[in-house]
């Protein structure tokens, strides 16, 4: 049985994971063994944990106990749960707790970018994707859209940032990702080693509608959306097969880069 544990003071050690330890710092870059996540709601918790990843600590309201967070304390026995008022934890966590459940998680060890083409027809590349509510919502369009990987560049949100999981809805541990080198120039020779033609979706004078015929019978396709700001760089643009856009109208230039996203997912799919 878990063992329930009251939160009395705040600055106790072990609730740093929770409360003082920074993004970069849960991420641990120099032991990654020992990198920690923080996924936030039952239901994103439940879907990490079906996708086999490992629970260290629990943190909920106390009304959680037996509500909301009491399926997820009997799939986790060996683990402890801290709990208390909400006032307590918001005073904790520096937030109020959206759901009322953190669970904190061993991070995985990715897998490399060659072993997600390996198996795919269709993959996302984000380049330099910083906002993580975009990140979220492009991996809950992606596994909902049939794309079978995403590949991020050094530079991108990371995918277990506690928002991005939370906004992806828990797609971030079904969908396979991993990060490029040396990008464009060693990432687009690795894509190319695995049969896979790209298309940069960004708006020049030579791109093509978003539904003209040739991309989507590709039998190996990576999309590849770029920055909130300034789009894909020149260069990636310029090494890409394509150059897709997403006709506008009303004047609108452009779209979100994750709903920009979910429609090109939509459209290039592969049409069994």
């Amino acid at each position: 049985m878990a063992e329930i544990i009251e939160i009395s003071h705040i600055s106790a050690p072990e609730l740093d994971v929770f409360a003082r330890l920074t993004e970069a710092e849960l991420r641990n870059l120099k032991e990654p063994e020992k990198a920690v996540f923080i996924a936030e709601s039952p239901k994103v918790i439940k879907t990490a944990l079906d996708a086999g990843y490992t629970p260290l600590a629990l943190l909920m309201e106390r009304r959680h106990i037996e509500g909301d967070g009491a399926e997820i304390i009997a799939r986790c026995p060996e683990v402890p749960v801290y709990t208390g008022e909400r006032e307590v934890l918001s005073s904790l966590t520096g937030y109020t707790l959206t759901r009322g459940v953190l669970c904190a998680m061993r991070r995985p060890t990715l897998p490399r970018a060659g072993e997600i083409l390996e198996g795919s027809r269709r993959v996302a590349v984000l380049e330099g994707i910083v906002d993580a509510t975009n990140i979220g919502a492009i991996f809950r369009s992606a596994a909902a859209l049939d794309i079978d990987g995403v590949l991020l560049t050094p530079t991108c949100c990371d995918p277990l940032n506690r928002r991005a999981a939370r906004v992806s809805m828990g797609t971030v541990f079904q969908v396979p990702w991993a990060y490029l080198d040396g990008w464009p120039e060693e990432g687009m020779e690795l894509l190319r080693a695995h049969g896979f033609k790209t298309a940069a979706m960004a708006l020049t004078d030579a791109s093509l509608p978003i539904d003209d015929p040739r991309p989507k019978t590709e039998p190996r396709l990576a999309i590849v959306l770029g920055t909130e700001g300034d789009g894909l760089a020149d260069r990636t643009v310029s090494k890409c097969d394509y150059t897709l856009k997403i006709p506008m109208s009303h004047g609108v230039d452009s779209l979100n880069v994750a709903a920009a996203g979910a429609v090109t997912f939509w459209e290039l799919r592969v049409k069994n």
